[in-house]
């Protein structure tokens, strides 16, 4: 009976607060509606400049399929390369692509031209993602003017239209547990902590794990209505459902948000402040979010970048939900990233209950 007092003493809290009801509404709406339209990887609107040296109509046509290119803003030609590099320098131009001499003759003879692809790497994504375009549409180009017969088809699964949108909204849902489950509890005690009300709780026969739980539970019921509500504007925004089973979902979101909430309680039981509550929080919320292979796969990262993820319980989150989102996955799918991320989660809630001290004891 005490803990429902107790719970039903953190909703009253909660929603007396004038700011936090207002962003757990207005979070998820930011996160899913605005987020994933800036946080791609896909690179548009690359300026390049084109020196054709061979004036010729195969030289032509391929800076037409240049300009007809969703990724690039065609920049016209220059006279010579010197020039293009110049423009580079002045931010006129991001890629220069040079046609060389003869280009439609060598072409005619089956031999193979030497086209150079020079890109301002200041921005290595922009530089690397660009160059790759061109060299993509310059090969395509050889390839038809050489081997007419050659075909080639592409069958791309799970996310045929290439959105990133539907790579990224599940992990974005991951963000939302991190930093309303994590982030809250903590602040939340460390208020106390500074305004002194804690002290009223601390005098009470009130039991350590009570405290705890009805600290946690309001906030675990949160993340999971901000979890239906980001599904639902998944659907009504974008049209992505989940392929696999919502149950699974919401498992992993469960888990994800027992680990934050455990964190979050850990922070606030060494915490003495809020401002160094946050600090700390954010210090491990951003390596675990960094390393957790939501912009970058794991297998690029080095090796023992790669023996540091294996304790990131956003790792696993992020392989699990997007397998279960995206592909379909099945309950056998995830079995690894389940067991895992809820062996995580229930440690650092452990820790939190231990660490917990009632100052008159």
């Amino acid at each position: 009976m005490k803990l429902k007092f107790l719970i039903r003493k953190e909703f009253i809290q909660m929603f007396r607060n004038p700011f936090i009801p207002k962003l757990i509404f207005l979070f998820p709406i930011v996160i899913v509606c605005v987020m994933p339209w800036v946080m791609s990887m896909e690179v548009k609107n690359i300026k390049v400049q084109v020196v054709d040296n061979d004036h010729s109509s195969t030289s032509q046509r391929l800076i037409q399929r240049i300009e007809a290119s969703n990724y690039f803003l065609f920049r016209g030609t220059a006279a010579s390369n010197d020039e293009a590099l110049k423009n580079i320098e002045r931010g006129d131009a991001d890629i220069v692509l040079e046609v060389p001499y003869q280009y439609e003759r060598d072409l005619t003879n089956n031999r193979h031209p030497q086209v150079l692809i020079t890109a301002n790497a200041g921005n290595a994504t922009k530089g690397g993602m660009g160059a790759n375009y061109l060299a993509q549409i310059v090969t395509a180009s050889l390839s038809q003017a050489t081997l007419p017969q050659l075909q080639m088809t592409v069958v791309d699964l799970y996310n045929p239209h290439l959105s990133y949108k539907v790579f990224m909204i599940p992990a974005l849902m991951g963000i939302l547990i991190m930093l309303l489950c994590g982030f809250l509890p903590a602040l939340n005690i460390v208020g106390e902590k500074e305004s002194g009300t804690i002290e009223q709780i601390n005098v009470t026969p009130v039991k350590k794990w009570e405290f705890i739980l009805a600290k946690l539970i309001p906030y675990w019921l949160v993340g999971m209505l901000v979890m239906t509500f980001c599904i639902l504007l998944a659907w009504a925004v974008y049209g992505i459902t989940c392929q696999g089973n919502l149950l699974l979902v919401y498992l992993l979101a469960l888990l994800l948000a027992f680990f934050f909430s455990g964190l979050g309680l850990v922070v606030s039981n060494y915490s003495d402040t809020m401002q160094q509550a946050v600090f700390v929080m954010w210090f491990f919320v951003v390596i675990m979010l960094l390393m957790s292979g939501m912009f970058t796969p794991v297998a690029s990262m080095p090796d023992w970048a790669q023996t540091i993820v294996l304790a990131n319980p956003m790792h696993y989150f992020m392989d699990a939900i997007r397998t279960v989102f995206v592909r379909g996955g099945d309950l056998h799918s995830i079995a690894t990233q389940l067991v895992r991320l809820g062996g995580i989660a229930i440690l650092i809630d452990l820790w939190a209950v231990g660490s917990y001290r009632k100052n008159n004891k």
